[in-house]
C-alpha cells in the first residue's frame, strides 16, 4: 500500500495529475489524437510496415526538427523506490501512441504511459510485489492496446509474465489470470523458463504469445551447446478479458501429426527451440497471424535430425480464433547456419503483372526477401530449389537443395569468393585473399567445418552472412502506397567451426563453441581489424515489389573509413555495423545508427547519426546527431496538429531513455 500511495503522489508531481484523476483524463484523451495519426503497435501497425501517412515532416521541413523533450528509459518513481536497481542500456521500448497517450515498456520492462507532447509521465505499472528482485527485469520491444467500450487494457510480456494493465491506470486488472498476470512458464517438471523480448499481439480478442521458452536442458553456449535435447516453443492464445489459455500450436508436429515425419531418427521426441522470437504480424480481416519461426537444437549441428526438420525456419499463418495451421513455407531446410527468420513478417498488398495481391514478405537471416500470398501461402514469384554444397562432418545429412527466390534479389551478400574480398588497396586485397584461404569458403550454405582440421588445414568454414545474418528483427519496412520495400541489413560474416563437445554432459556429436576471446569483432572475421569484404556493411535496400527488382541500395553510417589503415584514403560513408530499425513516412526514410548497447555488441559507442533519407532515392536529406545510438524502433505521430518523431536510444556514457522531435515554431 505504502508503494501505492507513493506512486500516486510522484505521478501528480510529475504529470499534474493523480491517479485518481487519470482513468477520466485519458478516456477523454489526454491529448487530441487523430487515428490516422497514431502509432498503434510498436511496428506502426499489426501489418508491421513501420509506416506512417503522415506529412507534416517532410523533405521540405525536415530541416527544422529539434529536440523537444527526452524521457529517462526508467522514471524516477521506481529508482526513487528502489535504488539499487540498474536498468541495461538496451533500452528495447518502441512506443505505441494510442488516444493521445504513449506506452511502452521501460528499461526493466515495466510500462510507462506518458503525455506525447511533454514526455511528462501520466503512470507507471508497479512491481507485481515491493521488492527489489520483482523490479529488476529487461527491457521488452512493445506492448500491445486493447478496447471494447470502456474496457481498455494494455497487454504486456515482462521476464516469464503476461499481464493486462488498465490503460487509465496502470494498475493490473484482477479478472485477468492470477490477479493480473499469468505464467508463460512452460508446463513441463522443470517448468521450463519462458523469456519474450518483442511483446504479444492482439488479434480480436485473443493474445497470441511467440518468445522463447524452451531452454536447454543444461549446460552450453547459446545456440550451438553440447546438448541435442531441448523443448519445442509452442505458440499459445489467451483470451484477452480472462487469461484463459485457448490453444497451443506445435511448432514441432507431434506424432500423427503433418510434418513429424521430417525429423528422423526419432529426432522429434527430443529436439526443440525453434521459437517465435522476433516480431509477430496479423491480418485481422483474415484473422489470421503470421509467425517467424527459427533454428532447432543444435543450430550448427544436425546429425541427430535428419530431414528438413518442419516447422523450423518457417513462415507459419495460424487462424487466431482456433490455432490451425492455414499455411506453412520453410525457407531453410535442416537448418546448420543458425539461419532464423528472425524478422517480423510485413504484411502489405502489391501488383504484380497487373493482378492485385495480399502479399506477406518474410526477410530471412541469409539476405532473402521471400513474398507470399498471405491468403495461401503460395510464392508470388517463383521460389526454386537449387543444390547447395554438400556437409563433410561425420553423420550430418545436409539438405540436397535449398529454397531460392528468383524475385526480387537478395538485399545483402552471400557466400564468399575473392571478388567480395576488400580491395581499397593492393595490399588490403592481398591480405584479405590470405585470411580467406585459412578457411573453408564457398556459395551460401556451405556447411559448418572442424575447427583446426588436421585433414584439411583449414580453421572452420566462412560464410556469409554469419549466425547474426543479414536480416535480424530491425529489417524491414514497407511503403504500402508504392509497393516497396525497404531492407535494413548489416554485411557481417561468420566463423562456423565446430568442434568435438567438452563438457561431460554433452550429447551431440559437435558443438559450436564460444569465440576464445568471449566475442568476435565488430565488422566480423578479417585482416588486420578490418571487414572481410566489401562495403556497405549497413545498408539499406529499397526493392520494388510490383515488379520484384532491386531500386537502389546506400550505406548508413560512417562505418570503419576511419580507421587507421583507411583515414588516408578519404573514402565516402562504407556504412556502420548494426541492428538500426526505419520509420518510413509519405516521403521521408529514417534511420540511425545502433547502439553497441544491443546484444552482440555491434554498433556505436557514444553519439550517433539519425539520418533522413529521401525514400524515393536513397540520398541524405537530413541529418541529427543524438547522444546515444538507437536501442528500438523510432515512431511518429501526430497530436493536436503538430507532429512528432520519438526514438529510444542508449550508450554507456549516456545511459538510456527516449528522444522527441518536432518541428521548430
Amino acid at each position: 500500500m505504502r508503494l501505492k500511495a507513493k506512486y500516486a503522489v510522484a505521478v501528480a508531481a510529475a504529470g499534474a495529475v493523480s491517479l485518481l484523476l487519470m482513468s477520466s483524463a485519458i478516456a477523454a484523451g489526454f491529448a487530441r489524437a487523430d487515428v490516422a495519426g497514431e502509432w498503434r503497435y510498436f511496428g506502426g501497425s499489426k501489418r508491421f510496415d513501420r509506416y506512417s501517412p503522415l506529412t507534416q515532416i517532410n523533405r521540405d521541413t525536415v530541416g527544422h526538427l529539434q529536440v523537444l523533450w527526452t524521457r529517462p528509459a526508467v522514471d524516477s518513481l521506481l529508482t526513487q523506490e528502489f535504488p539499487d536497481l540498474s536498468p541495461s542500456n538496451y533500452l528495447r521500448g518502441t512506443p505505441i501512441m494510442v488516444e493521445g497517450v504513449l506506452y511502452a515498456p521501460n528499461g526493466v520492462g515495466l510500462v510507462e504511459a506518458f503525455d506525447p507532447t511533454t514526455g511528462k509521465t501520466l503512470w507507471v505499472q508497479k512491481p507485481f510485489e515491493a521488492t527489489l528482485k520483482e523490479a529488476a527485469g529487461q527491457s521488452t520491444r512493445g506492448v500491445d492496446y486493447w478496447a471494447k467500450g470502456s474496457d481498455k487494457r494494455i497487454i504486456a510480456m515482462r521476464g516469464e509474465y503476461l499481464y493486462a494493465l488498465d490503460a487509465a491506470t496502470g494498475a493490473v486488472r484482477s479478472d485477468f489470470g492470477d490477479h493480473g498476470r499469468i505464467s508463460l512458464n512452460r508446463h513441463t517438471p522443470d517448468h521450463a523458463p519462458f523469456f519474450g523480448f518483442n511483446g504479444p499481439m492482439v488479434v480480436g480478442d485473443v493474445i497470441v504469445v511467440g518468445g522463447n521458452g524452451g531452454g536447454k536442458t543444461g549446460d552450453g553456449y547459446g545456440d550451438g551447446g553440447p546438448e541435442k535435447e531441448a523443448r519445442p516453443e509452442d505458440i499459445r492464445a489467451y483470451d484477452v478479458r480472462s487469461g484463459r489459455q485457448l490453444w497451443q500450436f506445435h511448432i514441432l508436429p507431434l506424432a500423427g501429426e503433418p510434418g513429424h515425419d521430417t525429423w528422423g531418427n526419432g529426432s522429434a521426441d527430443f529436439v526443440g527451440d525453434m521459437a517465435a522470437w522476433a516480431p509477430l504480424s496479423a491480418d485481422e480481416a483474415l484473422g489470421y497471424v503470421y509467425l517467424p519461426l527459427t533454428a532447432p537444437t543444435n543450430s550448427y549441428y544436425g546429425g541427430h535430425r535428419p530431414g528438413n526438420n518442419l516447422y523450423s525456419d518457417s513462415l507459419i499463418a495460424l487462424n487466431a480464433k482456433s490455432g490451425k495451421l492455414v499455411w506453412s513455407f520453410q525457407m531453410v531446410h535442416h537448418d546448420l547456419w543458425d539461419y532464423d527468420n528472425a524478422s517480423a513478417p510485413t504484411l502489405g498488398d502489391i501488383t504484380v503483372n497487373g493482378k492485385r495481391i495480399k502479399a506477406v514478405m518474410q526477410p530471412n537471416k541469409t539476405g532473402f526477401l521471400f513474398v507470399l500470398d498471405r491468403a495461401t501461402g503460395k510464392p508470388v514469384w517463383p521460389i526454386v530449389e537449387r543444390p547447395v554444397p554438400k556437409g563433410i562432418l561425420a553423420g550430418e545429412q545436409t539438405s540436397p537443395t535449398q529454397p531460392f527466390p528468383t524475385k526480387p534479389p537478395a538485399f545483402d551478400r552471400q557466400g564468399i569468393t575473392s571478388d567480395d574480398l576488400i580491395d581499397f588497396t593492393t595490399k588490403l586485397h592481398s591480405d584479405a585473399i590470405k585470411f580467406l584461404g585459412e578457411y573453408v569458403s564457398g556459395p551460401l550454405f556451405t556447411p559448418p567445418s572442424l575447427r583446426d582440421d588436421p585433414a584439411t588445414g583449414k580453421k572452420g568454414t566462412l560464410d556469409m552472412p554469419g549466425p547474426f545474418g543479414s536480416g535480424n528483427w530491425n529489417t524491414g519496412a514497407f511503403d504500402p502506397e508504392r509497393g516497396v520495400y525497404y531492407a535494413v541489413s548489416e554485411t557481417l560474416p561468420g566463423e562456423y567451426a565446430l568442434i568435438k563437445p567438452t563438457s561431460p554432459n554433452a550429447t551431440i556429436a559437435y558443438e559450436f563453441p564460444e569465440p576464445a576471446t568471449g566475442q568476435t569483432p565488430a565488422y566480423g572475421p578479417g585482416p588486420n581489424g578490418l571487414p572481410l569484404l566489401k562495403p556497405p556493411y549497413g545498408r539499406i535496400t529499397a526493392l520494388d515489389l510490383n515488379k520484384g527488382d532491386r531500386l537502389w541500395t546506400v550505406a548508413n553510417g560512417d562505418g570503419p573509413r576511419n580507421h587507421p589503415l583507411l583515414k588516408d584514403l578519404h573514402l565516402p560513408p562504407l556504412g556502420t555495423i548494426g541492428r538500426p530499425v526505419p520509420l518510413l513516412t509519405k516521403s521521408l526514410l529514417f534511420l540511425g545508427e545502433s547502439s553497441d548497447a544491443l546484444f552482440g555488441g555491434a554498433g556505436v559507442s557514444g553519439p550517433a547519426k539519425f539520418t533522413a533519407y529521401d525514400k524515393l532515392s536513397g540520398a541524405v536529406i537530413w541529418q541529427a546527431t543524438l547522444p546515444a545510438g538507437t536501442t528500438g524502433g523510432p515512431i511518429t505521430y501526430q497530436v493536436n496538429g503538430k507532429q512528432y518523431i520519438v526514438v529510444p536510444v542508449g550508450g554507456k556514457d549516456y545511459g538510456a531513455g527516449w528522444i522527441a522531435l518536432t518541428l521548430k515554431e
